[in-house]
């Protein structure tokens, strides 16, 4: 049985992550890392991929949230004879930026009767290395093990009076609690803690909790933000779990292949760390208030893409530990999440010319600038070179920032962030003293924005387009103002926010682009973008229109899951959850659109004020 996407909850440790069905069901986790391959996987085939439930037999309602800021799950099953608490959590052991962190790879599930009595049903079905390895499960020493040829996988915890099976290597069991009593089991990848499992259980709970409760101790939520402040923590909390420790990078979700339209072949890995995302995540960090998460992954997307001396060599995107090596390829005999296939793994993008990723590196380098992390001399010599190869190649085609895989296009989303590339070199060496060929960074600022006025713009509407010699609109475009580059008063601008509410929003909800319109090399359908529904929010907030912007986010408010999580798309007919889960672009995308809107709020009552005076 497949669960919608938005019944899942997410728990992590900035290591890794898990999704948790309603039902008790991990049916996602990757360990040791968040892009290891999967041991449970479920989610992307019921039969194959595996799984690990806990829940009271028979039929229950359930009620579930987070434990205050945290990232600790606690499910409540009303069952026929009793009630059951299950706390679900991967433990957070400190390590703060660039110290090493305690944290385990160890998944822990802590079940308490409160009251009754209950039957706790437990499967417990790992499938290493997404359902392809040969998995062999035996008892040893009151602890069960699951053995492959390459790694060994641990559960502990129960009971040694215990009844279980392991044919056809699951391990299934039946515990029955009274009210008071607990039952605490950790899967562990790797070396285990020989301490008894409900006193590691009890002991990683209280410092996973501290740890979080220091966390959101240490957010700045603005006052004009404060109303949102729930779903802007959470947002922040996702940011989080996605952020490895290590290393600072962001992966842009914690799943493979969930389906942009169910029974599609739009379905994409996407743990890793995409260059573009850098600049909007570091604000949404800052305005969090978490400025060395901001610099840290700014730090890292730098330093991975320097590995390249030559700026044509550069990627949009990185793994985790800075790897360019991120070979796509399909798993055949995994089902896809409803019968969504292929299933992919690995990300064919990290090949393609995007040349709207030398604006986002210069953009994240003059962001490090104004929070007081200016680049060093080395690092200037680098990005001195990628502004000169801006010059040379802005007038190129590419594959745009959505990455479609048909031919190359002039898309002015990629023609602004070369000029949005040039504007930021000369502000960095302006503000710095720096040597550069600031002449003809400026001589060719001057020409990309003139072709984009010319060629990227349709007068006869009033609209930017999504490339030069098209009239297809495209989300991105609500990008413009952000960037500078015009501002947002111009009615060029606001007749590009016109057009794209009156023809790519739906339900409140906006469209990327028509996918029937511009044809992407992919095929198939898609939902609404998240991440360009909260643009919209922005871009109405600074042309004045806040009455509108505070209907659309509140809409989109609406449509998170009951822990306010969200996908990367939604079905703006049926509400339903598209793409991978959560999505940090589209939480991102809250946070930075709350700042906005609660701006745009305080001006507007300041001005009645100042009027009635």
């Amino acid at each position: 049985m497949y669960h919608p996407i938005s019944g899942y909850a997410l728990i992590g440790n900035r290591h890794t992550c898990a999704l948790v069905s309603r039902d008790g069901s991990v049916d996602w986790c990757c360990l040791p890392y968040l892009d290891s391959a999967s041991c449970f996987a479920g989610i992307l085939d019921a039969k194959r991929g595996g799984r690990w439930k806990i829940a009271p037999t028979g039929t229950a309602s359930v009620r579930r949230g987070y434990v205050g800021p945290s990232a600790v799950l606690r499910t409540e099953f009303a069952a026929a004879g009793g009630r059951l608490d299950l706390t679900d959590f991967l433990p957070i052991r400190g390590g703060r930026g660039e110290e090493p962190s305690r944290s385990l790879p160890t998944l822990v599930r802590m079940a308490r009767c409160v009251e009754g009595e209950v039957e706790v049903e437990i499967e417990w079905t790992p499938r290493p290395d997404y359902a392809r390895a040969d998995v062999t499960i035996a008892r040893v020493d009151g602890r069960i093990f699951a053995r492959t040829p390459d790694e060994e996988l641990w559960l502990s915890g129960l009971p040694e009076t215990a009844r279980i099976s392991t044919a056809h290597a699951s391990l299934t069991t039946r515990i029955p609690l009274r009210a008071g009593e607990d039952l605490s089991l950790l899967y562990s990848w790797g070396e285990t803690d020989p301490t008894p499992a409900h006193e590691l259980a009890l002991r990683y709970l209280d410092e996973t909790l501290a740890w979080w409760t220091a966390w959101a101790e240490s957010c700045r939520i603005a006052p004009q933000t404060e109303p949102w402040r729930e779903m802007v923590l959470r947002s922040g909390m996702v940011l989080k779990l996605l952020t490895n420790e290590r290393t600072g990078a962001m992966a842009a979700a914690p799943t493979a292949s969930l389906p942009e339209e169910i029974g599609g072949i739009r379905n994409w890995d996407y743990r890793f760390c995409w260059v573009r995302d850098s600049s909007m995540t570091s604000q949404a960090f800052v305005t969090l208030g978490q400025t060395a998460d901001g610099v840290a992954l700014l730090s890292f997307l730098e330093k991975a893409a320097a590995q390249h001396a030559d700026p044509s060599r550069i990627q949009v995107v990185y793994g985790l530990q800075g790897e360019t090596r991120l070979t796509e390829y399909n798993l055949g005999h995994l089902d896809g999440y409803r019968d969504s296939r292929p299933v992919r793994i690995g990300n064919g993008a990290a090949i393609q010319r995007q040349l709207d990723v030398y604006g986002e590196l210069l953009e994240a380098a003059y962001d490090l600038l104004r929070i007081g992390a200016p680049p060093g001399d080395t690092q200037w010599e680098w990005l001195r070179g990628i502004a000169d190869y801006v010059c040379e190649v802005w007038q190129w085609k590419d594959r745009g920032i959505w990455e479609v895989r048909g031919p190359e296009r002039h898309f002015v989303y990629s023609k602004l962030m070369c000029w949005v590339a040039l504007d930021r070199a000369l502000r960095i060496a302006s503000a710095l003293g720096w040597q550069g060929d600031t002449a003809r960074w400026r001589r060719e600022r001057e020409a990309v924005r003139a072709a984009i006025l010319a060629q990227g713009y349709d007068a006869s509407r009033n609209t930017f387009v999504q490339s030069f010699e098209s009239r297809a609109l495209d989300a991105s475009n609500l990008l413009i103002p952000m960037t500078g580059f015009l501002p947002p008063d111009d009615p060029r601008v606001v007749g590009t926010i016109d057009a794209i509410l009156r023809d790519l929003t739906e339900d409140g909800l906006v469209h990327r682009y028509w996918p029937e319109e511009t044809p992407d090399g992919v095929g198939g359908g898609e939902g609404a973008f998240g991440i360009c529904t909260f643009w919209l929010v922005d871009a109405l907030a600074r042309i004045g229109r806040t009455e509108e912007a505070v209907g659309i986010f509140t809409g989109m408010l609406a449509r998170a899951n009951d822990l306010g999580l969200y996908a990367e798309e939604i079905n703006p007919r049926t509400g339903e959850f598209l793409g991978n889960f959560p999505q940090a672009f589209t939480h991102i995308g809250l946070i930075n659109a709350a700042h906005r809107l609660g701006q745009a709020l305080d001006r507007d009552l300041r001005a009645g004020r100042s009027s009635q005076a």
